[in-house]
């Protein structure tokens, strides 16, 4: 295990000498017989100052390690190893080094859910793996402005499921030992128990799940490029009517099942399915998977599908429930597994989430599409959708009248 002296370990975690000797003199860090800290005592630091930025005085702290009552020894566990020292180098060195443009290197930070960094700040330990990809990117003509994107929609996916992960170990895990009375070692002792192994069968399952996910992606990229190619070589047309995909959520659905429990989420659930549904077959489409606050829809034809979907949000209100919004888009898709995929999808999502509570958003293909269907449509303008590259012409959809 790498051991640092002081100097060097007040570089490696952006503190002071006089900080560090503070910690050691309050027995929270111990030094070796050679007077030097271990990489995993020095990871305390951090954790540290949060407590005290959190309100905890320091002396309280540095009591209750005496005491017995609390413990900083869970962070020896490998699992913490995550939580990353800086290196010696500069954003602004790495930049010069690597011809990855500042930047570019700066929002790297914040992917990782810190604040924007300073050129002058170094670089932490786990950034690093990220740098190298762009290293690597960059070289090969990717352009920053979308590597940027990618960072922050990356970062901004991690984040969630960091807090979901977070969740279920805070009441499955910390909740049960405050319950039983644990004090604090006691509960390092047991969450590291259970922790043994389990972060390296998340981080395998995580990735598991992100590889199956790529599949579909580059499925859709292999069936858009053989299209294209084909088309370009008169050996193929494209389809004279491209399908719909439609996404309808609920407003406030996560609000209210916090507010009244799972019982009236089983009951939503419940009166949703039945009444989406019955409207979306009328019309020609089904139901292809539910979500945690909605219903993804695939229909062969786009003009019934915002008939449909203008009788849902209708059936919605009328019914009592929390109000529904939608988002239609057409175009081609990738089916697979009993799912679809594709960017056709990832778009009609994107138009929901944009859409107000009891408004049936659609873009300029669903109009196009839906001639003869008895639908108004009235254009609302180029929109800037979240994660979507470029103006997209959207068109809030209603019944004549």
């Amino acid at each position: 295990m790498e051991r640092y002296g002081l100097a060097e370990a007040a570089e490696r975690t952006g503190t002071s000498v006089d900080e560090l000797d503070r910690l050691i003199e309050l027995g929270i860090l111990t030094l070796d017989p050679e007077h030097r800290l271990a990489a995993n005592s020095i990871r305390r630091v951090g954790v540290v100052r949060s407590l005290v930025a959190a309100g905890m005085p320091l002396e309280l702290l540095a009591g209750a390690v005496h005491s017995g009552d609390l413990s900083f020894d869970f962070l020896d566990d490998p699992a913490y190893s995550r939580f990353a020292l800086f290196t010696d180098e500069t954003f602004q060195e790495l930049s010069v080094r690597t011809g990855v443009p500042l930047p570019l290197l700066m929002a790297v930070r914040e992917a990782t859910g810190s604040r924007q960094p300073f050129p002058e700040d170094r670089v932490r330990e786990d950034e690093m793996a990220v740098v190298t990809l762009l290293e690597f990117q960059v070289a090969r003509g990717f352009r920053p402005f979308i590597l940027e994107r990618n960072l922050r929609v990356i970062g901004d996916s991690l984040r969630r499921i960091a807090d979901v992960s977070g969740d279920a170990w805070r009441s499955e895990v910390l909740e049960p030992l405050y319950t039983a009375g644990s004090g604090g070692a006691e509960i390092g002792v047991a969450s590291g128990e259970i922790s043994e192994g389990m972060t390296e069968l998340e981080e395998h399952a995580l990735l598991a799940i992100y590889r199956a996910q790529s599949v579909h992606v580059w499925t859709g990229n292999i069936v858009t490029g053989f299209g294209a190619v084909l088309e370009r070589a008169g050996l193929h047309d494209r389809l004279d009517q491209s399908p719909a995909m439609c996404f309808l959520d609920i407003t406030g659905y996560t609000r209210l099942t916090q507010e009244r429990g799972d019982a009236a989420a089983a009951d939503l659930a419940t009166k949703l399915a039945r009444l989406v549904e019955r409207t979306s077959v009328r019309h020609g489409g089904r139901p292809v998977k539910w979500l945690g606050d909605g219903v993804m829809f695939y229909f062969k034809d786009p003009g019934p599908g915002v008939v449909a979907a203008l009788e849902m949000v209708a059936g919605v209100a009328e019914a009592g429930l929390p109000p529904a919004h939608v988002g239609l888009h057409a175009g081609p898709v990738i089916f697979q597994g009993g799912d679809y995929y594709g960017q056709t999808v990832n778009l009609a999502s994107r138009i929901a989430d944009y859409a107000r509570p009891g408004e049936v958003l659609v873009s300029q293909e669903v109009v196009d599409a839906s001639g003869g269907a008895a639908v108004h449509f009235a254009e609302i303008g180029p929109v800037e959708l979240k994660g979507v590259s470029g103006a997209v012409r959207l068109h809030s959809a209603s019944r004549p009248g």
